[in-house]
């Protein structure tokens, strides 16, 4: 499996944990200021800041990242179904945590991640990858399929694609939610 840098920081993040106290502070690498960083939040960041439910999006995000390492871990069972339920459950996760802290709300949505995607402000193509995972909800999966035949049916490399259209919308909700946060 290749390395990849996203994955560590947000292991290093459940790892460490993330508080309130370090949620509000000015966005910092092992607490060193980046070039760049202003000492003044936007208005409108503070704003949506000020909406949202910042522990709740934090502790849902980091759902969303434990359910990214699980799938990660099924897939390399073999466990392909296993794999996709647990990055649609993600994705879902991940950007009901942008809801909470942009809107101090879940947003209401019927399974459709690409519709999620949209009331959470995601970008056309983190849309689209959340869309490839939208028929992977266990009652619409199992509605075609029956459960003793789910790993049958989705190859091991259609399970690592989903898993990186997951890490996808991962970075991209990182982005959000630590940012804002």
């Amino acid at each position: 499996m290749p390395y990849d840098k996203n994955e560590d920081d947000i292991e290093q993040l459940l790892i460490e944990g993330v508080t309130l106290h370090d949620a509000t502070e000015p966005s910092t690498s092992h607490g060193h200021a980046q070039p760049g960083d202003d000492d003044e939040t936007p208005d409108s960041a503070l704003d949506t800041a000020l909406k949202g439910d910042v522990q709740a999006a934090l502790a849902l995000f980091a759902e969303a990242a434990q359910d990214t390492a699980t799938a990660g871990v099924e897939l390399g069972l073999g466990r392909h179904f296993a794999c996709v339920d647990y990055c649609n459950q993600a994705v879902e996760k991940a950007a009901q945590s942008v809801s909470l802290l942009r809107f101090g709300h879940r947003s209401m949505y019927d399974h459709d991640l690409r519709m999620l995607g949209a009331k959470v402000g995601a970008p056309v193509a983190i849309q689209d990858e959340m869309a490839r995972l939208t028929p992977f909800h266990p009652e619409t999966f199992y509605a075609d399929t029956p459960p003793e035949e789910a790993d049958e049916v989705i190859s091991a490399e259609q399970a690592s694609s989903y898993l990186q259209s997951t890490r996808s919308v991962m970075r991209w909700v990182k982005s959000i939610v630590l940012r804002m946060s």
